[in-house]
C-alpha cells in the first residue's frame, strides 16, 4: 500500500529548532494535502500544519509564525521546520497524507510518528 516515515525528531532546549521530514512511499498515483498532526500526553491530536498539492498551506493558532510547512513533489515528501520551540511544543508528530493509489483509490494514511521534546 502506502507507507510515510518520518524523522527528525529529539530533544531541544526552549528557543531552539527542529526539522521533521515524512517521505512517502508505495503505491501512489499522486498525493492531495499533506498534514503534520501533533499529540501531546493526555491530550487529544491535533493538526499542526497543513500544505495542498498546489502549495497552499495553514497553521493552527499555537504554531503559525513559529512552523513553516513545506513539500516536494518529486520526492513525496513533506517537511515541518519549527523555530522558537516551547516546552508545551513537546508531543509526538505524525504525518498524514492524502493518496491517490494505483488502484485509483483515495485514501487517508498515517505515519508511526516521531517524538519532538522541549526541555532544558
Amino acid at each position: 500500500q502506502v507507507q510515510l516515515v518520518e524523522s527528525g525528531g529529539g530533544l531541544v532546549p526552549p528557543g531552539g529548532s527542529l526539522r521533521l521530514s515524512c517521505a512517502a512511499s508505495g503505491s501512489i498515483f499522486s498525493i492531495d494535502a499533506m498534514d503534520w498532526y501533533r499529540q501531546a500526553p493526555g491530550k487529544q491530536r491535533e493538526l499542526v500544519a497543513r500544505i495542498t498539492s498546489g502549495g497552499s498551506t495553514n497553521y493552527a493558532d499555537p504554531v503559525r509564525g513559529r512552523f513553516t510547512i513545506s513539500r516536494d513533489n518529486a520526492k513525496n515528501t513533506v517537511y515541518l521546520q519549527m523555530s522558537v520551540l516551547k516546552p508545551e511544543d513537546t508531543a509526538v508528530y505524525y504525518c498524514n497524507a492524502r493518496v491517490l493509489t494505483f488502484t485509483k483509490n483515495w485514501g487517508g494514511f498515517w505515519g508511526q510518528g516521531t517524538q519532538v521534546t522541549v526541555s532544558s
